[in-house]
C-alpha cells in the first residue's frame, strides 16, 4: 500500500538525507507534505472529510537567546488542524526549531508569534502554538488510561502476516448480532510502522472510542498489528484506521487518537473524530 511513495513531492525532502544543521534562525528549512498524497488514496475529498480532528506535536528541545544573550529552553505545544492543505514533513521541523538556537530575541511571546506564523504559512491554515518552562507544562502531565477504558493488548491471537490487510475488518461485527448499539473506548499499545522514507519504526499507542455495533477486540487488535511493516506518516495512518473502521464497521460515532513516540526531540499525536475537534491532555509513559 502507500502508493504514492515515489511522488515527486516527496523526492525534495531533506528526510533521509545528510544535512548540515544551522543554529541561526531560517523559516526556509521548513518543508511541507500535501496532505492529498495519502488521502487520494483513501478517496477523500479534502472540501468534505469524513472527520473533525487536529495533529499535536510536542517539541522538547527548543531554545534562543534572549537580548542578552542568556539562553532560554521551552517545551512547545503544536496543533495543526486536519483540514490543511500540508503537513511538516518532521525532519524539517527539527531543523527549523534547530535554528533559534543562536537567535535573540524579545521574549517568549515574540517566540511564540514567529512559530505560529511561519507554521500557518507553511501548512495553510491556522497553526496554533504554546510555549511552557520546562517545569510547568499541564499538557505533557502523564495520563493513566481512563477507568473504562478496555486494553486489548492481552487477547490470545495468532499472527502469521505483518502486512497491512484493511480486510481483516470485514469479520469485526458479528452480522447477525441483534445485541444494541453501544458506546466502548479501546487501547491498544502494539501501533508501530515504519517512516515512510527512511523506513525507521514509529510506536504509538493507539485510543479508539466509538458508538455501534460490538467490534471484536481480536480482530481489531488483528488489524492493528496488520501495520507492523507498513510505510506510512503519523497522520496518514491514523487516517487510514479511522476510514477503514468506518468503511467495515460504519460506525454512529468514531474517535481514533494515537500518542506516538518522541523522535529527534518531537512526537506527532494524529487526532481524528466524526464529532470532537481537539484532542484530551496528557501523555504516556512512553512519551
Amino acid at each position: 500500500m502507500a502508493t504514492y511513495q515515489n511522488d515527486k513531492a516527496l523526492s525534495k525532502l531533506t528526510l533521509g538525507k545528510a544535512t548540515e544543521y544551522c543554529s541561526e534562525y531560517n523559516p526556509d528549512l521548513l518543508q511541507a507534505v500535501p496532505r492529498s498524497l495519502n488521502r487520494d488514496d483513501l478517496l477523500l475529498s479534502h472540501d468534505k472529510l469524513p472527520f473533525l480532528g487536529e495533529d499535536i506535536w510536542y517539541g522538547y528541545e527548543l531554545s534562543w537567546l534572549n537580548n542578552k544573550g542568556k539562553p532560554i529552553v521551552a517545551v512547545a505545544e503544536f496543533r495543526f488542524p486536519c483540514t490543511s492543505v500540508n503537513i511538516v514533513e518532521s525532519k524539517s521541523f527539527k531543523l527549523y526549531l534547530n535554528s533559534f538556537n543562536q537567535t535573540k530575541f524579545k521574549d517568549i511571546k515574540a517566540v511564540e508569534a514567529i512559530l505560529s506564523k511561519d507554521l500557518s504559512t507553511l501548512c495553510g491554515a491556522t497553526a496554533t502554538v504554546c510555549l511552557f518552562g520546562v517545569e510547568q507544562c499541564p499538557a505533557l502531565t502523564i495520563k493513566a488510561s481512563d477507568e473504562d477504558t478496555n486494553c486489548i493488548d492481552d487477547k490470545d491471537i495468532s499472527i502469521n502476516s505483518y502486512q497491512l490487510s484493511a480486510q481483516i475488518l470485514a469479520k469485526a461485527q458479528d452480522k447477525n448480532d441483534t445485541s444494541s448499539v453501544l458506546s466502548e473506548k479501546l487501547v491498544s499499545h502494539l501501533l508501530k510502522s515504519n517512516c515512510l522514507i527512511t523506513n525507521q519504526p514509529d510506536w504509538a499507542s493507539v485510543y479508539i472510542d466509538y458508538k455501534g455495533k460490538p467490534i471484536n477486540h481480536s480482530i481489531l487488535l488483528q488489524y492493528l498489528i496488520s501495520f507492523r511493516q507498513h510505510n506510512e506518516f503519523h497522520e496518514q495512518c491514523v487516517e487510514r484506521i479511522f476510514c477503514d473502521l468506518q468503511k467495515y464497521c460504519q460506525l454512529e460515532e468514531l474517535t481514533v487518537f494515537a500518542r506516538y513516540t518522541r523522535r529527534g526531540g518531537l512526537d506527532i499525536n494524529p487526532f481524528r473524530s466524526t464529532h470532537l475537534t481537539y484532542a484530551p491532555n496528557g501523555r504516556t509513559l512512553r512519551q
